[in-house]
């Protein structure tokens, strides 16, 4: 009778991990399938947008703006030599759509601040319709082939902010990710708007209020054969 009881028990205990398992797994897919072509209520976040490089391949910026985005921002270059191929058609097919847009560089900790303006003046004409001008800060100068401290990177990073916005005529959005702002604590530091990057749950590492929010880093969408960010604005 107690080897009964104890054989019933373990496949009730089977039984109860095997449910758990699968709820997890029916939790894990849907949260998938829903993020898929999740955006934030507009309700919320009236102004909405996407971040398009030349990996999204050819994209129909009418059907982003019938998706309800106001806005693009089109990454122009990156570090001291690399161009996005894409960058002046997707300028003028955005703004023929009636899209606000925004170009953006990728920043290299590994390149000085010189290289890597004349690298984004080259692509970014001066232009006072366009967006203040975004940077992508991301990686670390422990990457490098040689490290380059972290007193090295800030200060060549403040010289190119200082460039870009001589050049752009407005102030620069630092688009900071997370582990680069647990590495260097600069969002609080560089007073300048700032645009964070987390998937459905608003961001708070930035230590401050944040202006943009990368709040669906994959959104399918007519759009493009190739997933979207998707980006909203602080209300």
């Amino acid at each position: 009778m107690a080897r009964r009881k104890s054989s019933l028990g373990r496949k009730w205990r089977l039984y109860l991990v095997a449910t758990f398992a699968l709820a997890l797994l029916a939790g894990a897919l849907w949260y998938w399938w829903d993020m898929q072509r999740w955006a934030p209520d507009e309700a919320s976040y009236p102004e909405q947008g996407a971040y398009v490089t030349d990996l999204n391949g050819l994209v129909g910026f009418e059907t982003v703006r019938a998706l309800g985005g106001q806005f693009v921002y089109l990454r122009a270059s990156e570090g001291a030599a690399a161009k996005d191929a894409r960058f002046a058609r997707n300028v003028a097919a955005a703004a023929r759509a009636g899209l606000k847009v925004g170009a953006l560089h990728l920043f290299d900790p590994c390149a000085s601040a010189d290289a890597q303006s004349a690298n984004f003046v080259t692509m970014v004409p001066r232009d006072a319709d366009l967006l203040p001008p975004a940077i992508t800060l991301s990686g670390t100068g422990e990457s490098c082939p040689e490290p380059v401290s972290s007193a090295r990177v800030e200060s060549e990073l403040m010289t190119f902010i200082n460039q870009v916005e001589m050049h752009a005529g407005k102030q620069a959005i630092l688009k900071i990710y997370p582990d680069f702002e647990a590495y260097y604590r600069l969002a609080v530091q560089i007073e300048r708007d700032l645009w964070l990057v987390r998937d459905r749950i608003a961001p708070d590492y930035g230590g401050r209020p944040w202006l943009l929010w990368s709040a669906n880093a994959k959104r399918a969408t007519e759009a493009s054969e190739e997933k979207l960010e998707w980006v909203v604005v602080q209300p």
